[in-house]
């Protein structure tokens, strides 16, 4: 089993990898851990930087449970919703956990939401944690 987690480094998102550990242990899943950046004149290589060094982390607390764990920071043009599915699509994911986010109706329809854009778009089973 291949279990996908949409990581931000959020509350939320930590909460997601924490279920994404149990659920590693109990159906001895593969975890694959992906943070998506959008490319924009005001993404700097610090911001690539720290999103590393955080699924390095995540990374060598999986090894430590011994819990096949991928980790990937991507820099492209896609929303990170888009990506999260064409990823899981390109990797024939099982399922996806993602953090939600409490906004408001307004916000919702300004910034949208990846978690609204997985849910509906995914070919696969889709976790919610908040």
């Amino acid at each position: 089993m291949k279990i996908l987690v949409g990581y931000d480094g959020s509350k939320v998102a930590e909460e997601a990898v924490k279920l994404a550990q149990k659920h590693g242990h109990a159906f001895k899943a593969e975890i694959y851990i992906l943070t998506s950046l959008m490319q924009s004149p005001t993404l700097k290589k610090e911001d690539i930087d720290k999103a590393e060094s955080k699924l390095e982390k995540l990374r060598t607390a999986f090894k430590i449970d011994d819990i096949p764990c991928e980790t990937q920071a991507s820099v492209n043009f896609q929303s990170p919703g888009e990506h999260l599915v064409y990823y899981a699509k390109d990797n024939n994911i099982d399922e996806i956990i993602i953090g939600v986010r409490r906004r408001s109706k307004v916000g919702k329809m300004v910034f949208g939401s990846t978690a609204q854009y997985v849910i509906l778009e995914a070919p696969c089973p889709v976790l919610a944690v908040k």
